[in-house]
């Protein structure tokens, strides 16, 4: 069985949190008042991820890491073993799209991360207008994968895209273990 560690980061007030609740099973409710991450919080479930060759079931290990910059310090030690990354932002408010490049900055490029161990989520909070348009996105980020995601009208298309994702970091880590293991027996 695999285990993953993935981070999702992102500016603050981005849906970091209600994200993860929902992906891992932790919680129906998708609304409630802000209350802003401290530092990381460590969510741990078993899924089925998609195209991942056989039918293994993945553990996975969500760490929801706080947008604020007073944990940067923090950082580098969250990021140690990581197998993938989400970046998560708020597509209504325009810093954001500005503030994605400093986390694929500092989370992907820092790490050297294959662009299919990357993914960008669009959170659209309830209410807002979904507008699944183009985004003006840095050519480094247009790269990578980029799903929309709105839990009151489409909660299933988002939980369908973050399993296509995590097959996707599972093949990886397999190449990886196969290369290693190749590497030692020749």
């Amino acid at each position: 069985m695999f285990k993953a560690k993935l981070l999702f980061v992102g500016p603050n007030e981005s849906g970091k949190t209600v994200l993860a609740n929902f992906l891992s099973d932790t919680t129906e409710n998708v609304g409630g008042e802000y209350r802003p991450t401290q530092g990381v919080r460590i969510l741990e479930f078993e899924t089925q991820p998609d195209g991942s060759g056989d039918s293994t079931t993945c553990e996975v290990e969500l760490w929801d890491c706080s947008g604020d910059f007073k944990f940067e310090s923090c950082w580098p030690a969250l990021m140690k073993d990581s197998s993938g990354v989400v970046i998560i932002f708020n597509p209504d408010i325009p810093s954001h799209l500005k503030e994605i490049e400093t986390w694929h900055s500092m989370f992907i490029s820092s790490q050297g991360l294959h662009d299919n161990q990357c993914l960008l989520i669009a959170h659209h909070k309830p209410g807002s207008g979904l507008e699944k348009g183009r985004l003006p996105l840095a050519s480094h980020l247009s790269r990578l994968p980029l799903i929309h995601s709105n839990l009151e009208e489409e909660p299933e298309d988002v939980r369908q895209a973050f399993c296509r994702y995590l097959g996707n970091v599972v093949n990886t880590m397999s190449e990886s273990r196969e290369r290693e293991e190749m590497s030692i027996i020749t």
